[in-house]
């Protein structure tokens, strides 16, 4: 088994904390191998940030860290999305911010397309947790990895007085089913 996982997004979206903390996730509670690597602009908000993540339950076979075509993605802004969407294969699972995702392109692909930012505004109080809402949603439909082990992760990473918001943000789509795909 050989997934490929693309997460792309804007700087200030919080798209390489959410890379390390499912890469790591991936790496320490399951069977599986990780490489990674992250892309991102020099401006603190609004550059292009992106992760992959190759995950291979043979270590041999997680041999390249670039996504070439992606089997998962995820796209926090409407900009990576039109960038990055030839890296995307057919019948991929596609997960979109439908609060910076506007145009969904006709593709044959699942797609997931859910407000990650309004509902982490609007339920957690601060849209700075919008990755977490994603990831959870990502972590739900696709069982990559136990959720527990994402929350392990997020209480080893994110600084003290962030952990809580983390993963009830996180938690958001964990307590909601059955996930409804996106037909657009």
């Amino acid at each position: 088994m050989r997934l490929e996982i693309l997460i792309a997004g804007r700087g200030g979206q919080g798209i390489l904390l959410l890379g390390h903390v499912l890469g790591k996730a991936i790496a320490e509670h399951t069977d599986l191998h990780v490489l990674g690597s992250e892309t991102y602009a020099a401006e603190t908000r609004g550059g292009d940030s992106r992760v992959d993540l190759v995950v291979a339950d043979r270590e041999e076979e997680a041999d390249f860290i670039k996504v070439v075509r992606a089997d998962i993605a995820l796209f926090m802004h409407q900009l990576q999305l039109d960038a990055y969407k030839d890296l995307v294969g057919d019948g991929a699972v596609v997960f979109l911010d439908k609060s910076n995702v506007t145009e969904i392109p006709r593709r044959s692909w699942r797609i997931y397309a859910e407000p990650y930012t309004d509902i982490a505004e609007r339920e957690i109080g601060t849209s700075r947790v919008a990755n977490m809402v994603a990831l959870g949603h990502l972590v739900g439909v696709t069982s990559i990895v136990p959720p527990e082990a994402v929350e392990s992760v997020i209480r080893e990473t994110v600084a003290r007085e962030w952990v809580d918001l983390n993963i009830r943000a996180f938690r958001y789509f964990l307590r909601l089913s059955p996930h409804r795909q996106t037909e657009e």
